[in-house]
């Protein structure tokens, strides 16, 4: 797929939206209806905050565990609240729900979608592989390396609440959440639609119990509300010097959730998600933090079991790993439905390769399963708790990709602002360098951690991006191979008056990357077949730096000499395209095509590696092995396969 510039559209085109199953309203980007405004806000706990939501499970134990954690005393344990309680307020608060949400692509977010609001003529100047590019798809490819890991470390931790309850049952601990992972997975190809109206309520019962559990705790010490005072942070970190930096790579697991309240702004819309900040998230959490270090202050050794399931009353502990375990299987479905929608992303704008994408809502076209991802995403997440065995062993793999990524998405936020809102530097510079302050600083303390599992992430990152880059550039060079050996249209209209060839009857599709010129695949169905049906259609399918395509943007059909017609259908990033459906809403436009005599004509190449340039030896054989296990055409677009002819060729890379 290709993007290209729009042509002109004609005068007061139909509306095709209908015949595709594409809503004016998903045209448009808009949240789905969850009843009402406060549906949205009750719905977004369970998607948007289930990550941030369920970090109080481990983030302050980590502080004061590990190697590089802090001793326990009065004057730490203030520091290292006050730490967390800004880093919330600065990262959180401030970055993303005060600024990065403001920078929504047709209300959609996320760091591929903030690629598609930088000026069309600031990519074309980076190019494919240029910096901006390139920075964007590495901050992508960490959000997956990060994201194996969260669903590990949130269930893990939940689970290990039972240690508390009891030592009986500290051996089933690793194999009750492998268990639980792999029902999670196993049920991801059902969708979320049916279980989806019970994640808010649950969220919501989960962080009301944060807060009686902080208020209660908090009761007994007021001295932690101290921690409110930045002044302990700073005292903190320059009595500790560089061991107190070093906490600040477990300080940032209270603010891992932060990027996916940017990402998940399509689904529920800017409004909603801050109302749920402001008013219930952020208080709850505060609130929990500060009981949990209200606890310390009177009980220091309790850092050594857990800080938050000491809290918890003992007749209640059970329970409550209950409800932490449900907590955290919400959050989980939150990250792996992410996973899903960005994959689908990167299929949509060319940097990944066709995968299998099962819708699994008629209602909301967001709500996909991804076979693919869901199987490397359970072996990942499983291989983890198995290789890891504690939430605070993942703990010191965890943080550092989310880190980069958060410190990109400033940059890029930077770009934004500048070029498209045409904001002056003096304006825009000192905020991003004040989030630049925290993102760097949080991804240099967690350096100390690629030792003892941080590189886990970033080897899962790199490999993400390096299949990202081939497959972007490998598409590129097959793009321009096509685009030389094409032949100009009005030339095969002179070779067909020519020949005068016989047509049978019935339509064929030819699919074309190149909407300007003669496929090769009809070219070479011409030459030794010495036919041509009575309708021929060339169809190119393209995907926009948008969303969602408007209905009346979707589809144009411009008819060429001798019964030929070019159709072209442009789709968001966050659609699927289908052709039977895109055959059926050319009727509108005077085009008939009968589905039962439609054939369909597909190229299917046979990649050689040489020694051209281009690309590397090594990357030119995974850009073919990606090619060879690429979803085919007939199943990704939904054509019948008895419908299809496919002609092979050679091409050299």
């Amino acid at each position: 797929m290709s993007s290209t510039p729009e042509p002109p559209e004609p005068k007061n085109p139909p509306d095709a939206g209908a015949h595709l199953g594409v809503s004016r309203h998903q045209a448009q980007g808009a949240p789905p209806a969850h009843g009402g405004l406060a549906g949205l806000v009750i719905a977004a706990l369970g998607v948007v905050f289930g990550d941030i939501g369920t970090s109080p499970l481990y983030a302050l134990k980590e502080c004061f565990s590990g190697e590089h954690g802090a001793k326990a005393t009065p004057e730490n344990i203030l520091g290292v609240l006050s730490l967390m309680v800004w880093s919330l307020t600065c990262v959180v608060t401030i970055k993303y729900v005060s600024f990065i949400l403001r920078a929504d692509n047709e209300g959609e977010g996320g760091i591929l979608a903030l690629l598609a609001l930088v000026p069309e003529e600031r990519r074309r100047a980076a190019g494919a592989g240029g910096p901006l590019v390139l920075l964007i798809l590495f901050g992508t490819a960490l959000l997956y390396g990060d994201g194996v890991i969260t669903p590990a470390i949130s269930v893990l931790s939940a689970v290990e609440g039972l240690n508390i309850a009891t030592d009986s049952l500290k051996d089933y601990v690793v194999p009750l959440t492998v268990l639980i992972l792999t029902g999670l997975f196993a049920i991801q190809s059902r969708g979320t639609e049916g279980i989806g109206v019970v994640f808010g309520p649950i969220v919501l019962v989960w962080f009301f119990v944060l807060a009686a559990l902080g208020v209660y705790r908090i009761g007994e010490n007021f001295q932690v509300l101290n921690a409110l005072n930045p002044v302990h942070a700073v005292r903190f970190l320059a009595s500790n010097g560089l061991h107190g930096f070093f906490v600040l790579g477990a300080v940032v697991l209270c603010i891992t959730g932060g990027e996916a309240l940017y990402a998940d702004m399509g689904h529920f819309g800017r409004q909603a998600i801050r109302i749920a900040w402001y008013a219930l998230v952020m208080p709850c959490l505060l609130l929990n933090y500060m009981g949990q270090g209200a606890m310390l202050l009177n009980n220091p050794t309790s850092v050594q079991t857990s800080p938050f399931y000491e809290m918890v009353p003992r007749w209640g502990l059970y329970p409550m790993v209950g409800l932490a375990t449900a907590a955290t299987v919400i959050a989980s479905q939150a990250l792996i439905s992410g996973a899903f929608s960005l994959t689908r992303q990167a299929v949509q704008l060319g940097f990944c390769p066709r995968v299998t994408v099962v819708h699994t809502s008629e209602k909301h076209e967001g709500q996909i399963y991804i076979p693919e991802v869901n199987s490397a995403l359970w072996i990942s997440c499983v291989l983890l708790v198995l290789a890891f065995g504690s939430s605070t062993k993942l703990a010191a793999a965890y943080g550092i990709a989310v880190t980069g990524t958060m410190a990109i998405t400033s940059i890029v936020y930077y770009v934004v602002v500048t070029t498209n809102w045409k904001w002056p530097a003096w304006k825009a510079l000192p905020l991003v360098i004040f989030f630049l302050v925290f993102d760097i600083g949080f991804f240099a303390a967690n350096i100390v951690k690629v030792r003892d599992g941080g590189w886990v992430p970033l080897l899962m990152g790199a490999i993400v991006f390096t299949m990202m880059t081939t497959w972007k550039t490998g598409r590129r060079l097959l793009g321009d191979y096509f685009a030389r050996n094409q032949q100009p249209f009005t030339q095969f209209i002179q070779e067909i008056e020519q020949n005068s060839p016989p047509r049978v009857t019935g339509t064929a599709v030819f699919m074309t990357q190149n909407p300007n010129g003669v496929p090769i695949v009809l070219r070479h169905h011409f030459r030794h077949n010495k036919v041509l049906h009575e309708q021929v259609v060339l169809l190119s399918i393209h995907s926009e730096n948008v969303p969602y395509v408007s209905p009346r943007k979707r589809i144009t059909v411009e008819e060429l000499p001798q019964n030929f017609f070019r159709v072209q259908a442009r789709f968001g990033f966050m659609e699927t395209p289908r052709i039977p459906s895109i055959l059926e809403a050319v009727a509108i436009f005077g085009l008939t095509i009968d589905p039962e005599t439609v054939t369909f004509y597909l190229g299917r190449e046979t990649l050689l590696s040489t020694l051209q340039g281009g690309m590397m030896r090594w990357r030119k054989g995974l850009f073919a092995f990606l090619s060879r296990n690429a979803r085919p055409a007939t199943a990704y677009f939904g054509i019948p396969a008895d419908r299809v002819v496919e002609l092979g060729m050679q091409v050299e890379l």
